[in-house]
């Protein structure tokens, strides 16, 4: 098959045997056999009428991997009746995209629609995606695109104000659970001339084991079935073909960092249960453990704060049990300092007095510093008022001073306003004394 076919390569022909993956035979030719993604192919719902009235535009299907991104170009060229011409993002360049276009604005003017479909577009530069432009204005193809990326990040503005973008969710198991039991009923396409058996929780659990990936899904019963004995697929088949349960994760991708914000959320809501969960999710996925201490170390900081000062001592030395130990010793120092910054009380006063003064600096004057508070090492300098009228904390009983420190400006603005939360209310009860003083000194003068 070349690359510039025009037949949907996806759907697999009629008389195929077994001479292909489980999962590749088992792809839909209709749109009756699609599992999921209701909400775009439901009845009345806007893909799924473009689709019967063969009014298509251009889109990008948004989703991860084994949602059935493929599938569904190929399902829907097949609706629309157009020509179906895939290219890889991995394989193709511009001079690719400028060959297949000719020949589709050839096909356009004999009257035929052609869906160009490619997979993996987040992988084109900018320089290739923009020369997509021209032809789909004109509509010599209708592009679909296929991306486990955010399109907002990973495709450019101008390509992605002309197409519409369609979410593709994982399968949930009860989804998987029902496709896997079809491909072991389906005879020749599926494994149903083999007779297999198998208990409904083993399904069950291949089903959650593939993370709502119906290709990793498939992949696993395929596995799975060669290692049935005596027609039944049982349960030490099962741990053979899975190895190690598939998680959705990319490290450099979307789903990075949506479990990073989870677990940074979860601590802050002081849910102990979730951090460790999102945490082990993350570890489990092979995430570099050095970054999670990184992350907790600015967690302890950014939402404990001086509520408990005792959180930022714990991640350093979190930090530092996870730099001596590695995996899997170290896994229990985060395990650890999830659980602690989750149960401690939670402050951002300190977060929040930093950005009140960084905005001010920003938006005010630099004023120079009051001449009180300058040091004087040269008798020049002393001569010029440096550090006249300084008044030194320690020589006071109480290791007080009413000095004012501040520009003239700013003398009447407060950055740090701290809560009620745990030692921050001893802060605060200090802070309070010190305005009093302060204020007793103003008036004894």
């Amino acid at each position: 098959m070349s690359l510039f076919d025009s037949t949907p390569p996806h759907l697999p022909p009629e008389d195929d045997p077994t001479g292909r993956p489980l999962a590749d035979r088992m792809r839909p030719r209709e749109l009756s056999e699609y599992i999921g993604q209701e909400h775009i192919l439901g009845p009345g719902k806007p893909l799924r009428a473009q689709m019967e009235t063969g009014q298509l535009s251009s889109l990008i299907l948004w989703g991860p991997p084994g949602s059935g991104k493929t599938t569904l170009a190929a399902l829907i060229a097949r609706a629309c009746h157009a020509d179906f011409i895939q290219f890889s993002a991995v394989l193709s360049g511009i001079k690719e995209i400028k060959t297949v276009m000719v020949d589709a604005e050839r096909s356009r003017r004999m009257g035929r629609k052609t869906i160009l479909f490619i997979d993996e577009i987040h992988r084109f530069n900018k320089a290739q995606q923009d020369a997509f432009l021209p032809y789909v204005e004109r509509g010599d193809v209708v592009l679909i695109g296929a991306t486990t990326e955010n399109p907002s990040f990973e495709i450019n503005s101008a390509l992605l104000s002309r197409t519409k973008v369609y979410v593709l969710y994982a399968l949930d198991p009860p989804q998987l659970t029902g496709l896997l039991r079809h491909a072991l009923e389906t005879p020749v396409r599926g494994l149903g001339h083999l007779h297999l058996s198998i208990d409904e929780d083993l399904l069950s659990e291949m089903a959650v084991a593939s993370s709502g990936d119906a290709r990793s899904a498939l992949n696993t019963l395929e596995v799975a079935a060669g290692l049935a004995t005596d027609g039944k697929i049982e349960r030490q088949a099962l741990a053979d073909a899975l190895q190690r349960k598939v998680l959705l994760y990319d490290k450099s991708g979307e789903e990075h960092f949506n479990l990073i914000s989870a677990l940074h959320k979860s601590v802050r809501s002081s849910d102990p249960d979730a951090a460790l969960y999102w945490l082990a999710r993350m570890m489990k996925a092979g995430e570099d453990r050095l970054y999670l201490a990184r992350r907790l170390v600015r967690m302890a900081i950014e939402d404990i704060g001086l509520a408990d000062p005792r959180a930022i001592e714990q991640a350093i030395a979190c930090q530092q049990t996870v730099h001596f130990l590695g995996i899997p010793e170290g896994d229990q120092a985060l395990a650890q300092l999830a659980l602690y910054l989750a149960l401690a009380p939670k402050s951002d006063a300190a977060y929040q007095a930093l950005n009140h003064a960084n905005a001010i600096i920003e938006s005010t004057v630099a004023e120079p510093v009051p001449l009180h508070l300058r040091n004087a090492p040269t008798r020049l300098m002393k001569e010029l008022g440096y550090s006249k009228g300084y008044k030194h904390a320690h020589k006071d009983s109480s290791a007080f001073t009413d000095m004012k420190c501040m520009p003239p400006f700013l003398l009447e603005t407060s950055f740090y306003q701290p809560t009620d939360h745990g030692f921050e209310q001893r802060l605060k009860e200090r802070l309070e004394w010190l305005k009093k003083r302060r204020a007793e000194s103003e008036l004894e003068k």
